[in-house]
């Protein structure tokens, strides 16, 4: 339940690059089903296991009927999901569905029996890796590459607190809201405080 909420959201983002870059229905699939679906696929192959959208094509229906409803909306409404209100709305809904693959990329991977901090670090690459594939094919620069947002870092904290909770054996809603605080709770820091880290200065060029 929780993966399939953070797939649809995620999808949801990629739907939104779609329409803001003007893509055919088939462009919108392609970056909802790629966001969606590749820190799972990632994730799954790191863990030697069968990818969890070839066991069960549910996840790709969903993201494909994400895609075609926000293609609809685009298609009868122009500039309805490519204006400074939808861009909001990418923010968002990427800092939710990075939080919701957080916790359950995490939950997986202890599932799978890997040490703690192999499930944290497989948690935060499920979180981030679908969001940088959207990116990259979209021709953007990658969210996580945002000046010095917590982004990456708001991934392993939501993966870190779901696997300590887990750890110290408290119950599945209490680890599921915990994870989610922790990931979410940081991200928006840092897009509504200016969280982050302390920059360093950028490099002159070769030397």
């Amino acid at each position: 339940m929780l993966e399939a909420a953070g797939v649809a959201i995620f999808a949801l983002t990629g739907a939104l690059v779609a329409a803001r870059k003007g893509m055919d229905p088939f462009g919108f699939i392609l970056l909802a089903t790629v966001t969606g679906a590749g820190g799972g696929t990632l994730r799954d192959l790191l863990l030697g296991r069968t990818v969890w959208w070839v066991e069960a094509p549910l996840g790709v229906v969903i993201c494909a009927g994400v895609a075609l409803t926000a293609w609809t909306i685009a298609y009868l409404k122009p500039g309805r999901l490519d204006g400074w209100s939808a861009k909001r709305l990418l923010i968002w809904a990427d800092a939710a569905g990075l939080a919701l693959f957080a916790v359950s990329g995490t939950q997986k991977a202890l599932a799978a029996d890997v040490p703690m901090l192999s499930a944290i670090a497989l948690g935060a690459m499920t979180a981030s890796f679908g969001g940088i594939l959207r990116d990259i094919l979209a021709g953007d620069r990658a969210m996580v590459l945002w000046s010095r947002d917590f982004y990456v870092t708001a991934a392993a904290a939501g993966a870190a607190a779901t696997a300590l909770l887990t750890h110290f054996g408290f119950g599945s809603l209490t680890v599921m809201l915990g994870g989610l605080a922790a990931g979410f709770g940081l991200r928006a820091g840092s897009i509504l405080l200016g969280w982050s880290f302390p920059s360093l200065p950028e490099a002159d060029g070769p030397r």
